[in-house]
């Protein structure tokens, strides 16, 4: 199973910019790829997708401000984060999904990274 590793999270203040990594065991490319994010008291939500041939969608709240996108050659998955607002303080995780059936299933998560927006 494919082993993810997220980095990049920190503390920034309003308007400020992170950029967050997942780092894959195995090619990208074999899989849908996700972020996610929970903060305290929420449930988790997607925050932004891609699929295999690259092509994003991006949750309502961070559509314009994220851009999330991948280096198959790298195994990475990486989350542009610019204008960020305290409201996007959570814990952000990466995940591999696969298709099982007719539903697309994320199967494969990272530990997460932090990110608090002050």
């Amino acid at each position: 199973q494919v082993q993810l590793v997220e980095s990049g999270g920190g503390s920034v203040q309003t308007g400020g910019s992170l950029r967050l990594a997942c780092a894959a065991s195995e090619n990208v490319s074999k899989y849908y790829m996700a972020w996610f994010r929970q903060a305290p008291g929420k449930e988790r939500e997607g925050v932004a997708a891609i699929d295999k041939a690259g092509s994003p969608t991006y949750s309502y709240s961070v559509m314009g401000r994220f851009t999330i996108s991948k280096d198959n050659d790298q195994n990475t998955l990486y989350l542009q984060m610019n204008s960020l607002k305290p409201e996007d303080t959570a814990m952000y995780q990466c995940a591999a999904g696969i298709c099982e059936g007719a539903s697309l299933t994320y199967r494969y998560w990272g530990q997460g990274t932090q990110v608090t927006v002050s």
